[in-house]
């Protein structure tokens, strides 16, 4: 669950909202005028290598060793 507060409530109750952060895992949403602008969560170690993070985050992988035709960049387009 995400609990949203504003900047101001944040301020004035931010060790409270610390705590409960730490004991439920939750989610805290900071706002300024509506509009989420920083989120505090549970601190997560990562210990996996950079490769384990991104692995099975390829969707397509098609003739990867084929040359790439000046016209298939879509960065050109």
């Amino acid at each position: 669950m995400q609990e949203q507060v504003s900047k101001s409530e944040f301020k004035a109750k931010a060790l409270e909202l610390f705590r409960r952060v730490e004991a439920s895992g939750d989610t805290v949403i900071v706002t300024d005028h509506g509009n989420p602008t920083i989120e505090v969560r549970p601190y997560r170690k990562t210990e996996r290598s950079p490769l384990d993070i991104l692995k099975g985050s390829v969707t397509e992988y098609t003739k990867p060793m084929e040359p790439v035709g000046e016209g298939e960049w879509e960065a050109l387009g």
